[in-house]
Order: C-alpha cells, then structure tokens, then sequence
C-alpha cells in the first residue's frame, strides 16, 4: 500500500471512529428519558453524594425536584426550606450532583429543574418567615395596580433566581368562579372572577419569569376555579359548575408569542369535556385534543402531583401512570408528601419501561416527551 493509501485509510478511519463517538455520546437511552420525565420530592436541606435524592439524579437520571417548606408527614415546616442561603446551597448542590452524573454517563448536559410551587399569600414556600421578602397572594395582585403588581412579579422572579430555582408552579389561570372553592377561592390563590383580568395579570408574571429565565408553568388545565372541594383529599368533579371562560386565560396567553413553557393539567372531572368521566390528567381528549390541538400548545405538559387522593383512592399506580402519559402528559409529580411511603422513582422508571416494552405505552410517546423536555431545558 503506498503511503498516500495508508494516509487516506488513517484519516478515514479516524473520521468513523469520531462519527461513531459521537453517535454514543448523544444516544440516549429509554430509562434515561423516562427518568427524565419525572419531579421528585425529598426529605432533607442538604444533600450530598450518599443522600437517596443524588441517588435519584446519578442512577434514575430524574428531571427535577420539588422543593416543600411543610412536611405533611410529620406536620413540622423542616423539609426543604429553611432560610435564603441554605435554599440556595441545597439548589446549587443539586446541579453541581447533576452536572457530575452527566459528565460520568456520558449524558446530554441538561440541568436538573428545580421547582418550587411559590404564588404568594396562602401558597408561600418561601416565606417570610424563612426570611423571603413578603409576598402578595393572586388577588392581593389582581387589586392592585399594573405597575405595582408588575413590581410584585419582578421581585418574585428575582427572589427565585438568586436562590437557585429555574422552574415555578405559577402563574395560576384558574377563574374565580366559586370564592368558596376550598382550594382556590378560599385560599386566594386567582387573580380574578374575570377571565380577561386574570389573563392581564398573568401576563406580567410570565414576562417577569421569562426576562429572568424562570421556566414557568399555568395552572391548573382545564379550570378549577369553579370546584367544590379539594382534589388533595378525594374525588372533585367540575361539569356541572365548569364553564368555557374558564379557557379564556389559557387561549389567550398560550396564543401570544412569548407564554410559559408548561402547563399543569388539574385531577379533576369534566364530563362536559370527557364524557369518559377521566380526570384530566388521564384525558386524552383534554390534553391531546383541547390543549394540544385547539389551543396549539406544544410545549411540556406536566401532571399535578399523582400522589393526591384524586388519583390515589380511584387509580392505582400503574393505571395512572399509563394513562396520563398515554394521555399526553409529558412529565410527572411526585411530590412525596401526600403518602407515607417514599415513591422511588426507580419503580417509577421500571413500571413505564415495562409498558413501553409490552406496547402499552409508545415508545414514540416517551420520545415525544423527552424531546419537548429537552427543549425546554435548552431554551435559557
């Protein structure tokens, strides 16, 4: 072989072993997307290597955490969250713990989404007590004036930024249909009984959030501004109470060109919009048919926490599960604060697999998920 010959096969050969390198580098495999679509909750205000939440992020390759002030096990406020510093601490060594499980299995750098349900007012996580500046909850906002609550909202992006959140369960879109829904209405937690209100102040929320690269989530789809009780505890059902201006603040936002990245799909029953009598979170019509195809939204679709008795006392794990992400949903809470039991997300990543590998569940639905996840993660 002349030496210009064996140059040329060298340098072909090393192109293929580039091209095969960074074929394996990029492959991700199912279990990783899996564990991808799922929010944890977890006990503890420090981690470190050994701490089952790191085990999670290095083994299970979750996609996020949910951090809680209140621990509903022990009744005691020393989950998460004690102070400014120690939130930001705890935030920082979770990506750092991230950052070390992708560099070790070769996985695309994606950070972890550290989430935080924090509103204001009765839904505070980061409250003043912990040291947090003061803040007002969603009708508080909705009397004010545009300047001062646009204020509020800048102070709250920049409260979440500085302690190392870059995802927020809010702002909330529910309608105040019943003021004396329990869990909406008596707790403060809408802007407004105008559809149009809601959407205005809504807005100067998500531009906040957006302008300080805060991923943020509406709540809760389809409407659970008209319910009467809690989906925490049990059963709610909204067909007789629900109605369509109910949409009006996620048609309206999700149409502008600048909108939260995610949208949270509420654990309640709407016959009026599934006859079926699913919640939701299980509704192919609602998620795939409403969200996705009327009101064009194709961003991540994440369920409420699929540890509330909503779903618990009438589906058993492995039924919700299927369902919902059949559905459409694209990632999961567990919250870890409604049952006594920790849910590993192992067990989660093992029973999805399973479906996907009996045909149960697509794999091209996990591939869809993790795709819009991805792209999430990659837009800031």
């Amino acid at each position: 072989m002349s030496l210009a010959l064996k140059i040329k096969s060298i340098i072909l050969s090393f192109f293929l072993f580039l091209v095969t390198a960074v074929v394996c580098a990029t492959e991700v495999s199912l279990r990783d997307k899996i564990g991808q679509m799922l929010i944890i909750g977890f006990q503890g205000k420090v981690v470190d290597e050994k701490s089952p939440v790191a085990q999670a992020i290095e083994k299970d390759n979750i996609g996020g955490v949910i951090l809680f002030d209140f621990n509903q096990q022990s009744q005691t406020f020393d989950k998460n969250i004690e102070s400014p510093e120690q939130v930001n601490q705890l935030n920082n060594q979770l990506q750092i713990l991230t950052q070390k499980a992708n560099h070790k299995y070769h996985r695309d750098n994606l950070p972890l989404l550290v989430s935080v349900d924090y509103e204001g007012g009765n839904v505070n996580r980061l409250h003043p007590r912990y040291g947090f500046p003061e803040m007002p909850s969603a009708k508080d906002v909705g009397s004010m004036s545009l300047e001062r609550a646009n204020a509020s909202a800048e102070l709250m992006a920049n409260t979440l930024k500085s302690t190392g959140f870059n995802l927020n369960f809010f702002p909330e879109l529910d309608v105040n249909i019943n003021p004396d829904n329990p869990i909406i209405g008596k707790k403060d937690r809408s802007f407004s009984s105008i559809p149009e209100v809601v959407t205005q102040y809504a807005q100067l929320y998500t531009e906040q959030f957006i302008k300080h690269q805060i991923h943020c989530s509406y709540k809760h789809f389809p409407g659970h501004g008209s319910s009467l009780s809690d989906s925490h505890l049990g059963f709610v059902d909204v067909s007789d109470t629900w109605s369509e201006q109910e949409l009006i603040p996620f048609l309206q936002l999700l149409s502008q060109p600048n909108h939260c990245d995610m949208v949270m799909i509420a654990h309640i029953v709407n016959r009026k919009l599934d006859m079926t009598g699913l919640p939701a979170s299980l509704s192919y019509q609602i998620i795939n048919g409403l969200l996705r195809r009327d009101l064009k939204f194709d961003g991540v679709v994440i369920t409420d926490d699929m540890q509330m008795k909503a779903i618990t006392n009438y589906y058993g794990l492995e039924t919700a599960v299927t369902l919902s992400i059949n559905a459409g949903a694209d990632m999961l809470i567990f919250g870890n604060q409604l049952v006594e039991k920790f849910q590993d997300p192992k067990e989660i990543i093992d029973l999805i697999e399973q479906k996907v590998r009996s045909g149960e569940i697509s794999e091209q639905r996990i591939n869809e998920a993790y795709q819009r996840i991805i792209k999430m993660k990659k837009s800031f």
